[in-house]
């Protein structure tokens, strides 16, 4: 009896995970919103399955790839980013698998793999596009309540190589993990 009721919470856990997992349509929609207007078109997706697990949605035929908001997630939150951030980006999310985050994450693993060259970081700017919010409503095509940050990656810049504050203030653009292969510029404006 036991085995039998563990077989229908399984059976009914697993439906209700392939229930919550968006289409691949509306997921690429959504994730797009990241982006300037004009690179939306030829963005790659990155989303998920019914099984949950990442896959690609869309295959790019420009310079940015968009990662869908996680469907297991309590807020909406999709990025974008240059495909050059790809291996950068790939390795932060195989960390993340394996229960590695937080400054571990790029101290002991991304930036030690970047300096020993087994990691590719690209040496010039690339942008990365974030848009967040409470929800997407795939009705209107809309995030709710839907804000933006704005990160241009420029590995082992300082604060005296760019003129950058290092200390975060919203409306304005700071330096980020300055000095390190992940350094960058945060730019998040002010809340509406």
């Amino acid at each position: 009896m036991k085995q039998l009721i563990l077989i229908a919470l399984f059976m009914f856990s697993t439906a209700a995970m392939a229930q919550t997992v968006p289409s691949a349509d509306e997921q690429i929609a959504a994730s797009v919103l990241a982006l300037p207007e004009e690179l939306r078109a030829g963005a790659g997706v990155l989303g998920y399955g019914e099984d949950g697990k990442l896959k690609e949605l869309r295959k790019g035929t420009g310079d940015m790839i968009c990662l869908a908001s996680d469907p297991k997630a309590a807020r909406f939150s999709a990025s974008c980013y240059h495909k050059d951030l790809e291996p950068y980006m790939a390795r932060g999310r195989e960390l993340t698998a394996q229960g590695i985050t937080g400054n571990d994450r790029n101290e002991k693993y991304r930036w030690k793999e970047v300096a020993e060259g087994k990691l590719k970081m690209p040496k010039e700017p690339r942008m990365l596009y974030v848009l967040s919010g409470k929800n997407y409503d795939a009705a209107s095509g809309k995030v709710i309540e839907g804000s933006v940050r704005w990160v241009i990656y420029v590995p082992y810049a300082t604060a005296q190589s760019t003129g950058l504050s290092t200390t975060p203030k919203r409306g304005e653009p700071w330096l980020m993990d300055a000095g390190t292969p992940g350094a960058h510029i945060m730019i998040t404006p002010p809340l509406k």
